[in-house]
């Protein structure tokens, strides 16, 4: 494949009208490992490829570092979050989130929250099981992480209605194409990630001097190791750890409700046995990961990739999703295997930007489906394949009607 065909096969799978199935398209993309995209940008699309370059510190996660950002949110004013930022800041700044969200300070509090997990979803199945049709989406993979991460975070479950209009013009951030979209587009999301950074600020003045459980009671008040985090640094981290806290595991549970609908032999064996769907998550996130593709990497400096020279500065587009389905790396790709071994997917990333909310995102899904399954009669889908979502970086259904029989 040249690199036109390639840069034409990528900008097909951008085309929501892709979106349901771009698996056949990474297919193609493969042929080229490295293709240089007509607006001088870099896509990456094969395992072994991406996995080097997720530990390679001469690729920067700030896109400041991008020769031409282009990107209506690159050079925002406002500090970015630690998932934008390279060592050493990133690092800092992940430690002193991570004191209190998991190992080494808080090594139990994913695993705390099961109870409170449980129960949540056990109330969302209670008001489900009557229902003869139901919206996965709205009626179960949303309200779920969206309760639990307003939760951790401390931000009142009532404001839901508020953030997500701002989140929804967020998340189509990520697939703007400063040529072709709209300014109004471009401004929606800009103003959208201003008022609820605005938002998260008020909340944070508000939790200032009080102790409280949740994160941002802690981090406004919080003298670590590493020193205390600007007002700025924890509303931006809070901002990130909001959007994705929920976003990613939303489609997460969806794309696995879809799944299993569609192989009822695998899902046979989950009811049968439970304890499989720690395996069945892992699958999972390698066949239907949510978030599909990583965009706005820059290059430090002149790097070598599959014998191809990307220049420093050049944009570089990782391709998650592509990799996970490598038939050079992972056996008979296209085939859901709960069983298959050494499942080194891609589906959190890897290296120094390793998912923050890993942990918890595997088990909101282990838990979610397994006893969405348990509770449901006979479902069937109504639509196949569903509508989808517009984006293409964080890709699942955008509902996902199911029928019991």
């Amino acid at each position: 494949m040249t690199v036109t065909q390639a840069s034409s096969t990528f900008q097909r799978i951008l085309d929501h009208s892709s979106r349901a199935d771009p698996y056949p398209l990474y297919a193609e993309l493969r042929r080229t490992p490295v293709a240089r995209q007509e607006d001088g940008g870099y896509v990456v699309s094969t395992y072994r490829e991406i996995t080097a370059l997720l530990h390679d510190p001469h690729l920067s996660s700030d896109a400041h570092n991008l020769d031409q950002p282009g990107h209506a949110l690159a050079m925002r004013g406002d500090t970015p979050a630690f998932i934008g930022l390279d060592p050493p800041q990133h690092d800092r700044l992940r430690r002193m989130a991570m004191r209190h969200f998991g190992p080494p300070h808080s090594p139990t509090l994913v695993d705390d929250l099961r109870p409170d997990l449980n129960a949540i979803v056990t109330r969302l199945i209670d008001d489900l099981v009557s229902k003869d049709e139901i919206d996965i989406v709205d009626d179960f993979a949303y309200p779920f992480p969206v309760t639990v991460i307003c939760h951790l975070l401390g931000v009142p479950r009532e404001d839901e209605p508020r953030f997500h209009e701002w989140v929804e013009a967020i998340v189509a951030m990520l697939d703007v194409d400063p040529v072709t979209d709209s300014e109004d587009r471009v401004r929606e999301g800009a103003r959208a990630r201003e008022d609820l950074r605005a938002y998260l600020a008020e909340l944070l003045e508000s939790r200032r001097g009080r102790a409280g459980d949740d994160l941002l009671s802690r981090l406004a008040d919080d003298d670590g190791p590493d020193g205390r985090m600007t007002d700025e640094e924890i509303v931006s981290t809070a901002n990130l750890l909001l959007i994705a806290g929920h976003e990613t595991t939303v489609n997460l549970i969806t794309n696995g409700v879809l799944t299993l609908l569609r192989h009822p032999d695998v899902l046979e064996r989950l009811r049968r046995d439970p304890v499989m769907i720690i395996r069945t998550v892992e699958e999972l996130l390698r066949y239907e990961p949510p978030v599909q593709l990583i965009p706005w990497r820059a290059a430090f400096s002149d790097l070598t990739v599959a014998d191809t020279v990307i220049p420093k500065g050049s944009r570089i587009t990782l391709v998650l999703a592509s990799g996970n389905r490598d038939p050079a790396y992972f056996r008979d790709p296209d085939r859901f295997d709960p069983d298959r071994p050494d499942n080194q997917h891609l589906g959190f990333g890897a290296g120094v930007h390793l998912c923050f909310g890993a942990p918890l995102a595997r088990l909101e899904a282990q838990i979610a489906l397994n006893e969405l399954f348990r509770n449901l009669e006979s479902p069937r889908l109504v639509a196949d394949p569903p509508p989808y979502r517009q984006s293409a970086v964080l890709r699942g259904p955008r509902h996902l009607l199911v029928r019991q029989e």
